[in-house]
């Protein structure tokens, strides 16, 4: 009878713990009816993460993402359209319900997670940090240098409260010329109409690639504040906020476990692995529970846009334009951030 009781309390608790399929919310409902996946991207272009070609073909780091939550929500990769947004209009077109998603290099902070319009950051895609870039004419060495500098920085953003912060912090001055576009306020800075342009470091790296003369520009050594960058999207719906977060931790799982898009398939039929098993829809049912259109939707994921590593050193990595270390956005397993929670 003892053992009996004990394997009616396992069982009971199977079913109460068993993935449960999952209704979808009002914005993933909205989303699927519409046929098409709204996903807005630093525009018009930003090298690396967002640019579309002559043929207004995207391609990047942050439109990867949004094809890959694309693939979850319809199993196919085609139905996102890619709508361009500026630092100052991407939080009203994401809470007007212009777009669905921002995937634009957008900082998780605590006023973005509670004011009025309340966004959800389902996951972190990309560490990085403010930095700034000189003239090497300059010969400055250390952003403590910039004492007195003008900056170039764009408005309504972390970037410009972060200035803001430094300078007061180690009692400096600098004059703001505060510019709204992106590209215009680049050209400000090649034309020298300002000593110092600061962004993101990795939004720096893709924006000196458009200068005059890259070479003779130099991004400083200091980190002035962290960036955890990820998609966004409105609260209230459950739903669509857990469907980001686990494509998003299906990429990086995959290259954790070196997985990648040239052998998803094989390792899919020859695995004994359970943890890869259940990632690539071989047994369990993580599709259903997080609402995907296919149990095998991180299987389609990988074969297509590839693992998270895939998807930066085609993109940004060491043998782009931008040439980025992986650094802060490696795997924990060789001294990285990234990190998923378990599958199962």
């Amino acid at each position: 009878m003892k053992f009996a009781t004990i394997f009616a309390a396992s069982a009971a608790a199977f079913f109460v713990f068993a993935p449960a399929a999952v209704l979808a919310g009002p914005a993933l409902d909205a989303i699927k009816q519409r046929g098409t996946l709204r996903c807005g991207v630093q525009g018009p272009g930003n090298p690396g993460f967002g640019v579309p070609d002559t043929q207004g073909r995207w391609s990047g780091f942050n439109v990867d993402i949004c094809r890959a939550v694309a693939i979850s929500i319809f199993n196919d990769p085609s139905k996102v359209e890619f709508v361009p947004v500026t630092t100052q209009s991407r939080f009203p077109a994401l809470a007007s319900g212009e777009v669905d998603m921002l995937s634009n290099n957008t900082t998780w902070t605590l006023t973005r997670d509670t004011n009025v319009n309340r966004f959800n950051f389902p996951a972190i895609v990309f560490y990085d940090g403010q930095a700034m870039m000189v003239p090497r004419r300059l010969n400055v060495t250390s952003a403590r240098g910039l004492n007195g500098a003008t900056v170039c920085v764009q408005p309504g953003t972390t970037t410009e409260l972060n200035l803001a912060d430094y300078f007061r912090q180690h009692n400096m001055t600098f004059r703001p010329v505060v510019v709204a576009d992106l590209d215009e306020l680049r050209r400000t800075y090649d034309a020298g109409r300002c000593d110092v342009y600061t962004n993101d470091f990795a939004a720096l790296a893709a924006q000196r690639t458009l200068l005059t003369n890259p070479r003779d520009h130099v991004i400083l050594p200091e980190r002035v504040s962290k960036e955890p960058l990820g998609p966004a999207i409105r609260q209230g719906d459950e739903e669509l906020s857990n469907l980001v977060a686990w494509t998003v931790f299906a990429l990086i799982d995959a290259e954790e476990m070196g997985i990648t898009s040239a052998n998803v398939d094989q390792i899919a039929a020859s695995s004994t692995n359970p943890v890869v098993r259940r990632l690539l829809g071989a047994e369990g049912n993580m599709g259903e529970s997080i609402g995907a259109a296919n149990a095998l939707y991180a299987r389609t994921i990988i074969k297509t846009v590839g693992n998270y590593g895939e998807i930066f050193e085609r993109h940004i990595g060491t043998n782009t334009p931008l040439g980025l270390e992986r650094g802060q956005n490696n795997v924990w397993t060789k001294g990285g951030l990234l990190y998923a929670p378990p599958a199962r």
